[in-house]
């Protein structure tokens, strides 16, 4: 293109240049960018511009990498520091090091809220201003094991609530299951739960399901009607109900002052004390939270040890009636029949050690309901885990794989392990 400035009077070095040939002080036309074919720049939007590094000492540099490390440095200062890595093996191992530093000082932590703040907060609201109506200490645990499930199931969608699930227990020995769903599990724990409302003097959630027919008296029988009466399978409306009734059981109880006057609360073919009975629903309401956690794929924690540990002691004062009832149903399964013992004497006798935060140690009697447990007559010893028992009287666990220490008499151990699954029940 240059040759263009040199025939005739319209060239640049005749209006431009000295005329000896040099180059001319208006440089040629370059090919525009249309006639490259390549894509135009986007003029509104020409994004950020990469910053400079600064051109800073040695010193000034490794004074930074604390600040680098910590994501605190201006653009151009990052640039810098990064050049300077790049040439500095020492300020290299420093920033790593630097680096692993801040790295342990933010720790990956779970989004789930810690199980245990909720009885925290409620602490320390009722340490500073007590409450004018408190909650009995026995009714506790099942004001407590209510408000966790309800907590689990306040976000769940259509799926969740319609999530299969197996309530599983032992009968005769053996293990048996049924199978459910979410909404299922809740009519469940509604329905047994109104034993402890009608003995209260509370309405029957059961009343309106069976309509003019009797009501069943126990567990099993109530949930079948209930499940039966419903023209379709239940769904999150059963949430509801089961939530206001809990409230109600929790208020009643609290205006008792704590007195029970003797109330028995009827399970059909046989009773347990009101103390005894919010225990077992508090029990049961946590064994059929975790069915409900595990169907969805949720952790759920168990409950507060000092809850557990009231648990464990209902479980552990129910076995020696628990291994009688067994008896007259399976002699067959339960080896030699045991010894006479009058009632109140002391006979052969399990210590039955719990370990953890809830545990304890408790002397069942072997031969009568009625006897007293005895350490001199103590014929064997087991050990298990707080949790593990629970969910052995719960029926999840095989008696055969719960127990992580025995000691002495073999079909004593067996007879107990059986009869706490026995506990189980739908």
């Amino acid at each position: 293109m240059r040759g263009c400035g040199v025939n005739g009077p319209e060239s640049f070095a005749a209006h431009d240049g000295p005329g000896d040939g040099r180059e001319p002080r208006i440089p040629p036309p370059r090919a525009s960018v249309e006639d490259s074919g390549l894509p135009l720049p986007d003029l509104a939007d020409p994004g950020e511009p990469s910053p400079v590094p600064l051109e800073l000492s040695h010193d000034v540099l490794k004074s930074l990498l604390g600040a680098w490390a910590l994501a605190a440095c201006s653009a151009a200062e990052t640039a810098a520091v990064e050049e300077h890595l790049g040439d500095c093996g020492a300020c290299a191992d420093e920033a790593r090091r630097l680096r692993e530093a801040v790295g342990l000082l933010h720790q990956p932590e779970s989004l789930d809220l810690d199980p245990a703040l909720r009885t925290r907060v409620l602490q320390s609201c009722l340490t500073r201003r007590p409450p004018r109506i408190p909650v009995p200490e026995w009714a506790a645990p099942y004001d407590a094991e209510t408000a966790r499930l309800d907590a689990l199931l306040q976000d769940f969608g259509d799926a969740e609530w319609h999530a299969p699930v197996r309530l599983r227990w032992f009968e005769a020995d053996e293990a048996t299951s049924r199978r459910t769903t979410v909404a299922g599990v809740i009519a469940h724990l509604l329905s047994v739960d109104g034993l402890v409302a009608v003995a209260l003097g509370l309405d029957d959630p059961l009343t309106e399901a069976v309509g003019g027919e009797r009501t069943p008296a126990g567990p099993a029988e109530r949930t079948d009607a209930f499940w039966r009466s419903s023209h379709y399978p239940p769904t999150r409306s059963v949430r509801a109900p089961w939530r206001e009734q809990s409230h109600r059981l929790v208020r009643t109880v609290s205006f008792t002052g704590g007195s029970t006057g003797g109330l028995t609360v009827p399970y059909g073919d046989f009773g347990l004390p009101l103390h005894d009975a919010m225990l077992d629903r508090a029990f049961e309401c946590w064994v059929h939270a975790e069915d409900i956690a595990e169907a969805v794929d949720y952790p759920y924690e168990p409950p507060a040890p000092r809850h557990l540990h009231r648990m464990i002691d209902l479980a552990a004062r129910m076995l020696p009636v628990a291994l009688a009832e067994r008896r007259r149903a399976r002699p067959a399964a339960t080896g030699r029949p045991p010894r006479l013992v009058t009632a109140g004497q002391p006979g052969r006798s399990l210590r039955l050690e719990i370990e953890g935060a809830a545990g304890g140690e408790w002397l069942i009697p072997l031969d009568s309901p009625g006897a007293v447990g005895s350490a001199e007559f103590e014929v064997a010893h087991v050990a298990l885990d707080g949790v593990e028992f629970c969910r052995l009287a719960a029926g999840h666990v095989p008696p055969e794989d719960a127990a992580a220490g025995q000691v002495g008499d073999r079909e004593a151990i067996r007879d107990v392990l059986f009869a706490a699954a026995g506990l189980s029940r739908m």
